[in-house]
């Protein structure tokens, strides 16, 4: 084998290994909280006000969230709660659909909310059903986003006031300490949730928060290599 060659192979070597590098898998220390082949561990809230029925369900080792019927979403939660954690999963995310990661999530979906909104809040921490003293904006999330790929989340949440950190695609993007716990009764503990947004709005009170462009019909979150650190 030529000099040429051989430096063109070893470059081919390192292109490849460099690629399956980059496919996603959980980091060492992480317990995985989906078993890639069906919900075990989780469920569907049935007390969340964006819908009972979605349909989620488990896809070539990819946990999908889709709407059902369409305008009605919902809250897919672990069976388990956590206090301290680092939390770690990987999203794909369709254009024009707003949905989220709960942390410390009560069952009817009242949770801090990393958004998961194309286009929207893509990042920011926000309270689903509960006031969030201080929240957060990935400003610079659009520099390492890959749109329509999958990206990486890690989440660290710790203290009875929580203090939350962020990092996509392993790129620091906000840190927050509470200034107090949000929860109304204080709680130190809840479930981890990945949310489809409903978008139909059925009453006058629905109307004021009109999401009627909030999820396209047939679009789909997508996660995968779900896992967690508790500390």
């Amino acid at each position: 084998m030529t000099r040429r060659k051989l430096i063109s192979l070893l470059l081919l070597t390192l292109i490849v290994s460099t690629a399956n590098a980059q496919i996603g898998k959980i980091p060492s220390g992480f317990t995985p909280l989906f078993n890639g082949k069906d919900l075990k561990g989780w469920h569907t809230s049935r007390t969340s006000h964006q819908g009972t029925t979605g349909n989620f369900y488990v896809e070539n080792g990819v946990i999908t969230l889709k709407q059902y019927p369409y305008g009605q979403g919902g809250v897919l939660l672990t069976d388990k709660k956590y206090g301290n954690f680092e939390l770690y999963l990987e999203a794909k995310v369709d254009s024009f659909c707003n949905g989220g990661i709960f942390i410390r999530s009560t069952e009817s979906g009242a949770a801090y909310q990393i958004e998961l909104a194309m286009p929207g809040g893509l990042g920011d921490l926000l309270g689903e059903r509960m006031n969030v003293s201080k929240g957060a904006r990935a400003e610079t999330i659009a520099k390492v986003w890959k749109p329509g790929e999958w990206n990486s989340f890690r989440i660290r949440m710790e203290g009875d006031i929580p203090h939350i950190r962020l990092w996509v695609n392993d790129q620091f993007m906000w840190d927050v300490t509470e200034p107090v716990n949000d929860f109304v009764a204080g709680e130190t503990k809840g479930m981890i949730g990945l949310q489809a947004h409903w978008s139909a709005v059925y009453s006058a009170a629905a109307e004021s928060f009109n999401m009627a462009n909030s999820w396209k019909p047939g679009a789909a979150h997508r996660f995968r290599n779900i896992a967690i650190k508790e500390l």
